[in-house]
C-alpha cells in the first residue's frame, strides 16, 4: 500500500491545481465586473441516500469556494446550485431541464444513481451541456449497451465521469473474493436497478471464469427491508459468502438478517454499499466486504489538503465519493478556464459549447490523483479498492489499478 500511494502521489498538487493568481489579476477585474458562471449539482440530498449526496454536495462546494478564492479565472464568479434528485429518475430529469433552462449554468456535476443519470443524459447532451458525475458507475452510460459484447459506442458527447465502470468494479471484486479472500462458492442478489444489475452480472462474469461458483442468484425489491425468505435460501445453499449489487439502505438489513440465520458468511458490495452508515444500520456488520472506485483519499499526499478543508468546513462526512466530486468539480472549473483562455480570456458567447469541448483537454492533478478522460469520457483513473469492516469502521485491504 506504501508503494501504491507513493506512486499515486508523487507530483501531487494542492487544491487550487493551477495555484493562487492574485498577483496576476487583469485591469476591471473586481468583483464587481464579474460574471457568474453556475456549476449545477444533482444528488439525493434527503432520504435513504442522502449521506452520500451530502458528503458530493459539500465537496463540490468546497471545489467552488477555492476556485473564486484563487481568482482561478479572471472575471468568473462560481457558484453552485444544488438540487435534490431523491435518488428519482422522474426527478432528476426534471432537475436537468432546470439546469438547461437557466442560461449561466455551464456544467453540472452528478448525479449519484445510475438510473438517474439516464434520464438526464439525452437532455444535457441536446443542451451541450457538460455533465460529470463523481458516481455513476454503469458502463453503458459511457460506453453503450454493446459495451459487452466488445461493440462499445459513446452515446453522449456531454457525459464525463471521475468514477470508473462497473465493468472494472465487478471484475476487480471478483478477483478479490476469489484471489485473496480464497472464497469459491458465492450466492448472487441484485436489487434490478442499473447499479446494481450491472455491478452483479460483471461480478458473475469474472467470478465464475476464475473458476467459482455462483450457488444461486436471486432479485430483491430496493425499498424492502424484510429478506427472511431470500437469505433463508442462501443457507440451504453452503454459499461461503453473498455478492449483492445494490446500495447500502438494503444492504444492511439483508447483512445482518443473514447473519441472524447462523448462516455466519461474510456480504460483499460495491461502492453504494460502501458508506459510513452501512456499520450504523448493521449489528452484525463485522467482515462484511465492500469495493470502492479509487485510493483511500485518507492515504493520498494529494487529499490531505482536502480533508483538513472539508473537516473544518462541514460536519457532515465526506463520505465515499468526497474526494472525486472535488475532482468532478475541478474540471469543470478547468474547462471554464480553457474556453475563457482561447477567448482572449473571457467567456465566449456559445460558453455551453466551449466548455463542453474543452473537458477533453482537461487533465490536472487532483485529489483523487492525476485526472484525465479517455475518448469515452471515463477516467483514465481505474485504481480500485477493497475494503472489510474492522470493529464497525471500512478498513482498506488492497488497492490496485485494473489493466485493460
Amino acid at each position: 500500500m506504501l508503494l501504491l500511494t507513493t506512486v499515486l502521489t508523487t507530483g501531487a498538487l494542492t487544491l487550487t491545481a493551477c495555484g493562487s493568481r492574485d498577483d496576476d489579476k487583469k485591469d476591471g477585474g473586481s468583483d464587481g465586473d464579474k460574471k457568474t458562471v453556475v456549476i449545477g449539482f444533482d444528488a439525493p440530498l434527503t432520504g435513504d441516500l442522502s449521506a452520500l449526496g451530502i458528503g458530493m454536495r459539500n465537496s463540490a462546494e468546497l471545489a467552488v469556494k477555492n476556485a473564486n478564492k484563487e481568482n482561478l479565472v479572471d472575471g468568473v464568479e462560481f457558484k453552485l446550485e444544488p438540487l435534490d434528485d431523491q435518488a428519482q429518475p422522474s426527478v432528476g430529469g426534471q432537475n436537468a431541464q432546470k439546469f438547461i433552462s437557466n442560461k449561466d449554468v455551464l456544467g453540472v456535476v452528478g448525479p449519484l444513481n445510475s438510473s438517474v443519470s439516464q434520464s438526464m443524459q439525452k437532455p444535457f447532451n441536446d443542451a451541450n451541456l457538460t455533465q460529470i458525475s463523481p458516481a455513476n458507475t454503469g458502463t453503458e452510460l459511457t460506453q453503450g449497451d454493446g459495451w459487452k459484447t466488445g461493440d462499445k459506442k459513446r452515446p453522449f458527447k456531454s457525459f464525463f465521469r471521475t468514477a470508473t465502470t462497473d465493468q472494472v468494479q465487478g471484475q476487480f471484486a471478483a478477483n478479490y473474493l476469489y484471489s485473496k479472500a480464497k472464497i469459491k462458492k458465492v450466492y448472487l442478489i441484485d436489487d434490478q436497478k442499473t447499479y446494481g444489475a450491472g455491478l452483479a452480472a460483471s461480478f458473475k462474469s469474472t467470478y465464475t471464469e476464475l473458476g467459482g461458483t455462483i450457488v444461486g442468484n436471486d432479485h430483491v425489491n430496493p425499498e424492502d427491508r424484510d429478506f427472511k425468505s431470500v437469505v433463508s435460501k442462501v443457507k440451504k445453499t453452503g454459499a461461503k459468502a453473498v455478492y449483492y449489487g445494490g446500495e447500502y439502505p438494503a444492504a444492511a438489513p439483508l447483512s445482518q438478517q443473514l447473519k441472524e440465520t447462523g448462516a455466519n458468511i461474510p456480504l460483499m458490495g460495491g461502492d453504494g454499499m460502501k458508506s459510513d452508515e452501512f456499520p450504523k444500520l448493521n449489528k452484525k456488520a463485522e467482515g462484511d466486504f465492500g469495493t470502492s472506485v479509487g485510493a483511500p483519499v485518507e492515504q493520498l499526499d494529494s487529499a490531505k489538503t482536502f480533508i483538513s478543508q472539508y473537516n473544518k468546513s462541514y460536519k457532515e462526512n465526506m463520505e465515499t465519493y468526497g474526494g472525486g466530486t472535488y475532482d468532478a468539480t475541478w474540471s469543470i472549473i478547468q474547462a471554464v478556464k480553457v474556453a475563457a483562455d482561447d477567448n482572449d480570456g473571457k467567456l465566449p458567447d456559445d460558453a455551453r459549447a466551449k466548455v463542453l469541448g474543452a473537458m477533453s483537454k482537461v487533465k490536472f492533478d487532483g485529489v483523487t490523483g492525476a485526472v484525465s478522460f479517455d475518448e469515452y469520457g471515463d477516467t483514465t483513473n481505474t485504481m480500485m479498492t477493497a475494503y472489510e469492516i474492522k470493529s464497525n469502521k471500512w478498513v482498506p485491504k488492497f488497492s490496485e489499478a485494473y489493466k485493460k
